[in-house]
C-alpha cells in the first residue's frame, strides 16, 4: 500500500474525502432527488415514473406524465460521524496529537430539488431538473487528535439536467437529458509547523506546540449526459434502465495557509518557504451509475418495486494535486471500488387520497478498509425507510418520507502514506460510528 502525502494533504480529498456529512448514499452520492422516492428507499426509481423527478432518475417516465407538471423537494439530512480513538500515534513530540475525538462531525444539510415537465404530443414530453448529485460536509473540532489529517471538508454541486422523452409504442418509451454540473469546495485541516521547523533548521530549531491551519478553495464547471428506456411488459409490469454518465473536472482554487509568528525570524522564513500560498489544480471525474428497476401493479391497492444499481467509483484511484506551474503538491493512492446499491420497496393505497410507501436498502461503500480517511470515513449502508403521499386537491399532491440509514462501523489506520507525511500528520488510529436520519417533503402540482 503506497500513499505520499504531505502536510496539505486536505487537497487530494477536496473531492473523495466528499460530504459525508451530507452524503447518503454510499461514498458522496446524494440519492435525495424527492421525497416520494425516499419512503420506499429510493426503489424501482428507473421504472416508477410516478411524478416529474423521473427527469433525474429515468427521463423516459415524463411520457408517463400527461400535461404540464411542476415540483419542488426539499431533504433534511442529518448525519452523525463519531471518532473513537484507540491508540493513535504522535508524529513528532513537538506537535502531540492529544486525546480528543472531535465530537459529532455530521452536520445538517438542507438539499433541494425542483422538476418540470411537459406534454407536447401523446409521444414525445421535455422536462428540466435542477438538483445536487454528489455532495459532501463533514467537521470536527479544531484541537481533535487527527486535526492534521482534516478539521472541514465541505462540498457542494449543482445539475441543471433539460431532458427530452419519446414514447415509441405503448410499449417502450426512451428519453435523453443534458447536463450542466458545477462543484464548488472547501477544505481545512492543522499544520504541524514545529515539526517543519526542526524539519527546515536540521533540528536546530525546537519549538514545541506550534501549529496553523490550511484551506483550499477550487471549483469547476463539467458537462454529461443522461439516458434511460421503459419497458410496459403489461399493463401491470414495467421495467427501466438508466444510465447517468460521468462528469470530468479540471478543479483549480487556491491553498492558503494560517502560519503562526514565532520570535524566531529564521523559524519564520522556514515555515513560509515551506508552505506557501498559491494556485492549484485537480483532475477529477466523478462516476457514472447504471439503475435497473422494476415496478408491479398487485392489485389496485398494492405494488412493489425493485432497484438494482452500479456506480463507477473506480475512476478515483488516486487523487494527485499540482500547484499550477506543474510541481507535485499531493498524491493519494484512493484505490476506491465500484459498487452496487440494492433496493426493496413497496406501496399500499389506502384511500383515495392517501398512499403509504416502506422500503429498505443495501449501499456498498466504495471504501476499502485499508484507505479509509477521517475526510470520508464510509461504510456499507443499511436503509430502513417508509412514508406517504396525500393528494391535497385533484392537481395537488403533498409527499413525505423518513429514513434511518445503519452504517456498519468502520475503523481506521491512517498514517498518511508513511514518512515525512506521517511525521507531519501523526498516525490516527481508532473506530468510527456512524449513521443518517433524513426526512423530506415535496409538492407536485399538475396543470
Amino acid at each position: 500500500m503506497t500513499r505520499t502525502r504531505i502536510a496539505v494533504r486536505t487537497l487530494p480529498l477536496m473531492i473523495a474525502g466528499l460530504f459525508s456529512g451530507t452524503a447518503t448514499a454510499a461514498g458522496f452520492q446524494l440519492m435525495e432527488q424527492n421525497a416520494s422516492g425516499l419512503g420506499s428507499a429510493y426503489s424501482g426509481t428507473a421504472a416508477i415514473a410516478e411524478d416529474a423527478s423521473t427527469v433525474f432518475f429515468n427521463p423516459a417516465g415524463m411520457t408517463y406524465l400527461p400535461g404540464r407538471q411542476a415540483l419542488i423537494a426539499v431533504s433534511l439530512i442529518k448525519p452523525e460521524a463519531k471518532f473513537s480513538n484507540n491508540g493513535s500515534i504522535n508524529g513528532s513530540p513537538l506537535n502531540p496529537l492529544g486525546n480528543s475525538n472531535g465530537g459529532d462531525a455530521g452536520d445538517l444539510a438542507i438539499v433541494p430539488a425542483t422538476y418540470f415537465t411537459m406534454q407536447l404530443t401523446p409521444a414525445l414530453s421535455l422536462g428540466l431538473g435542477i438538483n445536487a448529485p454528489f455532495g459532501l460536509k463533514t467537521e470536527y473540532d479544531s484541537n481533535w487528535t487527527g486535526r492534521f489529517h482534516a478539521i472541514k471538508s465541505e462540498v457542494r454541486t449543482i445539475n441543471v439536467n433539460p431532458s427530452i422523452a419519446y414514447k415509441v409504442n405503448d410499449q417502450v418509451s426512451i428519453g435523453a437529458g443534458l447536463s450542466y454540473q458545477r462543484l464548488d469546495a472547501e477544505l481545512s485541516s492543522a499544520v504541524a509547523y514545529s515539526t517543519i521547523i526542526a524539519a527546515g533548521s536540521g533540528n536546530a530549531i525546537l519549538i514545541p506546540g506550534l501549529e496553523g491551519t490550511t484551506k483550499v478553495e477550487g471549483d469547476d464547471t463539467g458537462w454529461g449526459y443522461n439516458l434511460g428506456a421503459i419497458f410496459q411488459l403489461s399493463p401491470s409490469t414495467r421495467l427501466g434502465a438508466a444510465y447517468r454518465s460521468k462528469v470530468k473536472y479540471n478543479v483549480t482554487g487556491d491553498v492558503t495557509f494560517n502560519r503562526p509568528v514565532s520570535g524566531s525570524a529564521t523559524a519564520n522564513a522556514i515555515m513560509a518557504g515551506a508552505t506557501p500560498n498559491g494556485p492549484i489544480k485537480l483532475d477529477i471525474e466523478l462516476p457514472d451509475v447504471a439503475t435497473f428497476s422494476v415496478h408491479q401493479k398487485l392489485s389496485d391497492q398494492w405494488e412493489m418495486m425493485g432497484d438494482v444499481s452500479w456506480t463507477g467509483w473506480a475512476k478515483i484511484p488516486r487523487l494527485s494535486i499540482f500547484r499550477t506551474n506543474g510541481a507535485l503538491l499531493s498524491n493519494t493512492e484512493e484505490n476506491w471500488r465500484n459498487t452496487v446499491r440494492v433496493a426493496f420497496g413497496g406501496a399500499y393505497k389506502y384511500s383515495d387520497a392517501l398512499k403509504l410507501r416502506m422500503g429498505v436498502a443495501y449501499d456498498q461503500t466504495p471504501v476499502e478498509d485499508d484507505f479509509r480517511t477521517p475526510r470520508l470515513p464510509d461504510s456499507d449502508r443499511y436503509w430502513l425507510a417508509f412514508g406517504g403521499q396525500y393528494k391535497v386537491s385533484a392537481a395537488g399532491a403533498i409527499d413525505f418520507g423518513y429514513t434511518h440509514v445503519f452504517i456498519k462501523d468502520g475503523k481506521i489506520r491512517d498514517n498518511a502514506g508513511g514518512g515525512q507525511s506521517q511525521a507531519l500528520q501523526g498516525f490516527l488510529i481508532g473506530d468510527y460510528k456512524n449513521s443518517v436520519d433524513i426526512l423530506a417533503v415535496q409538492y407536485t402540482h399538475n396543470f
